[in-house]
């Protein structure tokens, strides 16, 4: 915002901080009278203002006081609704959630030159965690296969009607085809299908934010420049930080040039990490999976993923690091070094090349290449599921380089080598897709020139299983380097003729 900007006061306008009041018109009036006098700042002071959507405004910041709390209104408490979804054609090939923005609590449409910062509290309580999915008719690998068991009763509860869905918001922050956005210093919880979902942005900017929700952290799909920085993300019940490229700008669009660096992510219970006592009571996310709280790319992938670099981030109690293609577009010049992993609910790593395919006629297999990974110190790992390359016959993940990679795996000394895994091409991508796999460390199947450098494996009972099982892996090489790794070639079970 420029030196001498104007300053609007909510208060002005007629908000009041009582918690009861809503303040829906107050604030908007006063993001107008900013827009219209050319750009300016918009302060919310202390008090709990009870808000319905929001709509931000280009060259607008808006200024969350310390001890101001914006919180979402519940229709069904309230009088009055949020924004209705924008019309769009079907959503085909991405679920309700990722297809609308308007219908959130903060929506930026277009817009250019906007920030929120802080130190205020978003409180979504008003939020919904629901909603429909993609309308897809071939319908293969919509759902992860660990939801196999559910009714249809179960899944209709997570996946209500779109007619169910008007009136209500189900993100705190949507933000569709915007540009320099800043969003920084403030704190987010209990904040719907998403805390902040950016979909075709360009030059975002999301620094210092604490976020401490029931289902997605913080969604970057089609966006280009972004930085993500210094958070903190708690989301037990699905991704915290992910990276997509989806069809929901009507056309594919690469997510490039992205930066995360610096972030924590977890599967602590709802709520625990705001106020500090970190619960540990759930066990399960609603996918019938452990505990989720990652950094993904994927799983959509029909606009492919370039130049992205994750950095110095550390993951508590939560899915490890996961990249992964299955509705066609490239996945290439991925760097993640100097990752802290504590309790890994699932796999450290998990790399998948798949072929669900969800995209119209025409969308073929995609790809993954140049993948370096570097520096990873993972304890507390799940012992069923090693950290795994996994392409498809013909279709191998390529030029991978793990280097300096230590993984400290549970006990699993009672799982049995299992029967070779199903290729499940179609399959959604999730580490435990395969059940336990074929070697308690690292697995690769289908995957070319990959490299290995300053491998460290160790269990605390490996059981029968190897610590390396490989197959169809051709140029594979593994090197002791300068130091010595923990991995000897008897822990090497090959599952075909290639050599190492």
């Amino acid at each position: 915002m420029p030196a001498g900007a104007a300053r609007f006061d909510i208060r002005d306008f007629g908000a009041r901080g009582d918690g009861e009041t809503l303040a829906t018109g107050a604030i908007n009036a006063a993001i107008r009278a900013a827009a219209d006098a050319g750009g300016g700042m918009v302060a919310v002071p202390a008090g709990r203002f009870l808000c319905f959507t929001v709509r931000l405004a280009s060259r607008v910041t808006l200024l969350l006081a310390e001890g101001a709390v914006i919180e979402a209104a519940d229709p069904a408490r309230h009088d009055g609704a949020y924004d209705l979804p924008e019309p769009r054609p079907p959503a085909l090939y991405q679920d309700f959630g990722h297809s609308h923005w308007h219908n959130s609590l903060f929506v930026g449409d277009g817009v250019e030159d906007v920030a929120i910062i802080g130190p205020g509290l978003i409180d979504g309580r008003g939020l919904t965690r629901d909603g429909p999915g993609a309308s897809w008719r071939k319908q293969a690998g919509e759902r992860p296969l660990s939801m196999a068991g559910m009714t249809e009763e179960e899944i209709a509860a997570l996946e209500p009607p779109e007619e169910r869905m008007r009136g209500l918001g189900n993100k705190a922050i949507g933000l569709h085809d915007a540009r320099r956005v800043h969003l920084a210093g403030f704190a987010m919880r209990d904040c719907g299908h998403f805390a902040i979902l950016a979909t075709g942005c360009a030059q975002l900017t999301i620094a210092d934010l604490t976020i401490d929700t029931e289902r997605d952290g913080i969604d970057l799909d089609c966006v280009r420049d972004a930085i993500v920085e210094r958070c903190r993300v708690n989301t037990p019940n699905d991704d915290a930080i992910v990276i997509k490229s989806s069809l929901a700008m009507g056309r594919p669009v690469a997510s490039e040039r992205i930066v995360v660096r610096d972030c924590t992510v977890s599967g602590y219970d709802p709520g625990t990490m705001l106020d500090g006592s970190f619960g540990r009571a759930q066990q399960i996310a609603p996918d019938r999976d452990r505990v989720t709280g990652r950094i993904k790319l994927g799983t959509e992938s029909n606009g492919g993923f370039r130049d992205i670099l994750i950095e110095d981030c550390r993951f508590e109690r939560s899915r490890g690091l996961a990249l992964e293609v299955v509705d066609g577009g490239a996945m290439e010049n991925i760097i993640a070094r100097r990752l802290v992993m504590e309790e890994v609910t699932t796999a450290p790593l998990f790399i998948r090349l798949g072929d669900r395919r969800r995209g119209p006629d025409g969308t073929g297999i995609g790809s993954i290449s140049r993948v370096e990974i570097s520096g990873v110190d993972a304890r507390g790992i799940d012992p069923r599921f090693a950290a795994t390359i996994a392409g498809l016959p013909g279709h191998p993940v390529r030029d991978v380089t793990l280097r300096d990679i230590r993984l400290t795996y549970d006990d699993g000394a009672d799982i049995a080598p299992p029967p070779a895994p199903e290729e499940l091409h179609d399959a959604y991508p999730e580490p435990s897709m395969f059940g336990p796999t074929p070697a308690w460390g690292l697995w690769l199947r289908h995957a070319q020139d990959i490299k290995i450098v300053r491998l460290e494996l160790s269990s605390t009972g490996a059981g029968a299983r190897p610590a390396i099982a490989v197959e169809d892996a051709p140029g594979l090489e593994i090197s002791a380097g300068d130091r010595l790794t923990c991995v000897t070639s008897r822990d090497i079970h090959m599952l075909d003729n290639h050599p190492t």
